[in-house]
């Protein structure tokens, strides 16, 4: 058997699915080192399919998982079922991967003999206008040290490599209770740390993220930014460390205060100009609201998609020095 499973998590993404696919099938080592890629498709339709089999007409071992009953953390469990190589790669479905991608990967992976390797993450977000793509590009990206070794530091699945014997232990590794909030790999990770487990970098095995149309708004980023602020308070509360979930909060206070103000007096002189300062804010206001979970996945997923689809975007001028209550329609768009 060859060392990796590719293992690719699809929720009604055609497009995308097909060039992180493609991606994959460009790898410069794929016929040494990858035994299966698996695509598992959490759309209750099943709109994957086709896509998958057409492409596993070009090369077999591309196949096809169906995950019906949505949410994240059922699609890893049910692609980590129907594999048993002893390494899987992660690799999101809107993610593109250059062709030394794997290999590095991998080299990585073995040469710090860790348990979890991560690699960085390019954000695109061609779709968004002009004043708020640095932002978002920013916020849709991954960065790390210079240097590829051993680190304290985790990221998220996406980009990543895990060794199944001590990284993806059990029938159901990722917690379904995440199924629609996400942060089922923050709980993966936040165990492994616990039993002390290794965790490496990969600097040079990084991808593109193409950030969905959807998602290429200030008001996803700063509701995303605040679910991200939630999580050291979450993990806190989860271990029953109350004065650490009070520490959080005070940490939160102070973080909603400063740059809460900073944001609102960077509007008179731009929107480009306040946004990381709102994303900061609204990670303090995380800390704060930590017991009231945002969902973006699973059945919560299934309908902003339905929504989103009958939605139409504005484009405002967004020029100028606006009012308040114009910064605050317009900052959200």
């Amino acid at each position: 058997m060859k060392p990796v499973a590719v293992l690719i998590p699809t929720f009604r993404r055609p497009e995308s699915l097909e060039v992180a696919l493609r991606s994959v099938l460009a790898q410069d080592d794929l016929a040494r080192l990858v035994e299966e890629i698996v695509v598992v498709d959490n759309d209750p339709q099943g709109s994957a399919r086709a896509t998958v089999e057409r492409l596993s007409q070009e090369d077999s071992a591309i196949f096809y998982v169906h995950a019906p009953e949505p949410g994240v953390s059922n699609a890893r469990n049910a692609g980590l079922a129907a594999t048993s190589a002893p390494l899987v790669a992660f690799l999101d479905d809107d993610e593109e991967a250059p062709s030394h991608w794997l290999a590095t990967l991998y080299a990585a992976h073995t040469t710090f003999a860790a348990d979890v390797t991560f690699g960085p993450v390019r954000g695109r977000a061609g779709a968004a206008a002009d004043w708020k793509r640095p932002h978002l590009e920013r916020f849709f990206s991954r960065e790390g040290p210079a240097e590829s070794g051993v680190t304290d530091t985790v990221h998220g699945c996406g980009n990543s490599m895990m060794t199944r014997a001590t990284a993806l232990a059990g029938p159901a590794p990722f917690d379904v209770r995440a199924n629609e909030t996400g942060g089922e790999d923050d709980r993966l990770f936040e165990a492994l740390q616990a039993t002390g487990r290794r965790f490496a970098w990969a600097s040079d095995a990084w991808v593109w993220e193409h950030a969905p149309e959807s998602r290429q708004t200030a008001r996803y980023a700063l509701a995303r930014a605040f679910g991200y602020g939630q999580t050291p308070a979450q993990i806190a509360a989860r271990a029953r460390n109350w004065p650490g979930v009070a520490k959080w909060m005070v940490v939160g206070v102070a973080q909603a205060t400063m740059f809460g103000l900073i944001a609102l007096a960077m509007t008179s002189v731009g929107f480009a100009r306040a946004l990381p300062f709102a994303d900061r804010a609204a990670r303090g206001l995380g800390k704060l609201v930590w017991f009231k979970t945002l969902r973006f996945y699973g059945r919560a997923g299934v309908k902003a998609k339905s929504s989103s689809s009958s939605a139409s975007s504005s484009s405002a001028d967004r020029s100028g020095s606006p009012s308040l209550n114009a910064m605050a329609a317009k900052i959200t768009q």
